[in-house]
């Protein structure tokens, strides 16, 4: 009937909060199956590129990051199914990702 607090059935007392809302995706893509997007945000006065929703395994999404940030030489971070970088380096990041084989919308 109510779904708040603990479950309290069968005796077993599971007081750990489900998230409904958050929806992790764990199916990994190919390459040529991603269709990357670009966004721009500007926090605290700083440029912010955005690339992303990469459906991969977390070391791939890693190796990305790594390649990406020792290209540029700028700092970056991995957010989700979402690649950070520091800069407005939009242009940049699509050549060296279509080297690597990835398509953009």
């Amino acid at each position: 009937m109510f779904e708040m607090g603990a479950k309290l059935e069968d005796g077993i007392f599971d007081t750990k909060k489900e998230d409904k809302n958050k929806k992790k995706s764990n199916h990994i893509e190919a390459k040529n199956n991603h269709q990357l997007v670009f966004t721009f945000e500007k926090r605290r006065g700083k440029p912010v590129t955005l690339v992303g929703r990469f459906y991969l395994s977390d070391n791939d999404k890693k190796d990305i990051l790594k390649l990406l940030k020792k290209k540029l030489a700028c700092g970056g971070s991995l957010k989700e199914e979402w690649i950070e970088i520091q800069g407005d380096v939009k242009d940049k990041i699509k050549v060296i990702l279509e080297k690597e084989g990835w398509k953009f919308k």
